[in-house]
């Protein structure tokens, strides 16, 4: 039996404060299975501790409030103190010292950073634990669920009266059983707003875009938002398709067996972008050899010249008709190597994914979606076991750069795969959840 995440409590006395905050005061204990995450040093006896005394009234009452952003919310490029003020355990604030713990999740997987403390001079408590989880974000919202009944008990048992905890989570508790409402707070929480606080135009917009394009798109699309730039209309992206595009025949392309679309939750997106791409170059007898550019443009029923030169789409996609049975295939890249990277992507999506939208969008977004492409990209243009070959156990800048050259891919496409793999240290490539030491 796989390990779950739990909150809780161990309830202490105390003797003033609002009757909610003496309610749930205690020990807060986070654990995924046997691994603590609060655990540390109380500085008043000297002595190691399973977590800090807080009252758990708030940490309900911000999770509640931080919900949907913390269970669709991807993590950006570059976080911003909005961000961290929803995803980061030690801005809850309320006088009390908090675990340094953040939350992210890339829409199929929650993935929990637990860091240490190092404060200057004395502190009453000082956090200890250093670890990287990963679950399914299923069971991180069952854990949030659990403590969120295990608090409204704790109340309820005291007689303390109906509090603003209680008022938010049934908001949110009622907002995720209507599935138009459910629609609205995920595209809101990617786009990084709290519920009923963003450009309500903009929300309506892309609503009514999600049902001629499709809705995962469309959360794919919200979520690779740059704050001041606007975000492409689907008017724009079908005229993009006319300007920018090559026909493909969807029919024409490839498919694979025996890979199970299913196991997102339960699999890091670079592994299943991986086995997609591994699977492929096997049932279709591909050498593990380079990909000639003509030989990809035939997987993806597109014509060679699309790899060519040309001026480029403000976003790489595909865009299929009706019947699925033709299409424009558009690439955003200036650069031959990006060129093929985006429409390996693109063909990744088909036969690793399991939607059946119009829109495939590419994006530099950190959603598991977006994560698979990648890694089934770099995968089918640069199989791992051709590259070891190459390499011969030098991973040095210089070699990595000729196997780049070798397979007709970025450097980048090569040190991601070596990081995946175990050849390179894994805090070396960003702090993602796929590549990063993560218990899953």
């Amino acid at each position: 039996m796989s390990a779950e995440l739990t909150i809780g409590l161990d309830w202490e006395r105390l003797e003033e404060g609002l009757p909610e905050e003496k309610s749930c005061f205690g020990m807060l204990q986070v654990c995924f299975g046997n691994i603590l995450l609060t655990e540390g040093q109380d500085g008043f006896i000297d002595c190691a501790r399973r977590g800090p005394l807080v009252s758990g009234y708030h940490l309900a009452e911000w999770l509640a409030w931080n919900w949907w952003r913390l269970t669709r919310e991807p993590r950006p490029d570059a976080p911003n103190s909005d961000w961290h003020f929803a995803h980061c355990l030690g801005t809850v604030g309320a006088g009390y010292l908090w675990p340094n713990i953040t939350i992210a999740s890339d829409r199929q997987r929650t993935l929990v950073i637990a860091k240490p403390t190092r404060p200057q001079g004395f502190s009453a408590f000082r956090f200890t634990a250093h670890r990287t989880l990963v679950m399914p974000t299923s069971g991180f919202e069952s854990a949030l669920d659990l403590f969120m009944g295990q608090i409204q008990g704790k109340l309820r048992a005291d007689r303390v009266a109906p509090t603003n905890f209680d008022q938010i989570w049934t908001e949110v508790l009622a907002e995720r059983a209507d599935p138009d409402t459910a629609s609205q707070r995920e595209l809101e929480a990617v786009l990084g707003y709290d519920a009923d606080e963003g450009d309500a135009g903009q929300v309506r917009q892309l609503l009514g875009d999600a049902d001629d394009l499709g809705h995962d798109a469309i959360i794919e699309i919200a979520a690779d938002h740059r704050p001041g730039h606007g975000l492409p209309t689907a008017a724009e992206i079908r005229s993009w398709a006319t300007d920018f595009g090559r026909d493909t025949r969807p029919a024409d392309i490839p498919r694979i067996t025996g890979l199970d679309l299913r196991a997102r939750s339960t699999t890091p997106a670079w592994r299943q972008g991986y086995q997609g791409a591994r699977t492929l170059r096997e049932q279709h007898g591909l050498a593990h050899e380079p990909l000639p550019d003509k030989r990809l443009a035939e997987l993806c029923a597109v014509s060679p010249e699309i790899l060519e030169p040309a001026q480029p789409s403000p976003l790489a996609f595909v865009l299929d008709d009706d019947s699925h049975r033709a299409g424009r295939v558009v690439l955003r890249s200036n650069y031959p190597t990006g060129r093929r990277f985006e429409l390996a992507r693109l063909l990744g999506d088909r036969i690793a994914g399991a939607l059946d939208e119009h829109l495939i969008p590419v994006t530099r977004s950190h959603t598991y979606r977006q994560k698979l492409q990648r890694a089934f990209a770099a995968e089918l243009l640069c199989p791992f076991e051709a590259l070891e070959a190459f390499l011969d156990g030098d991973y040095s800048e210089q070699a990595r750069d000729d196997a780049a050259q070798h397979f007709n891919v970025s450097e980048r496409a090569v040190w991601t795969l070596l990081v995946n793999n175990d050849r390179l240290e894994r805090n070396a490539l960003d702090d993602d959840a796929e590549t990063l030491g993560a218990a899953a």
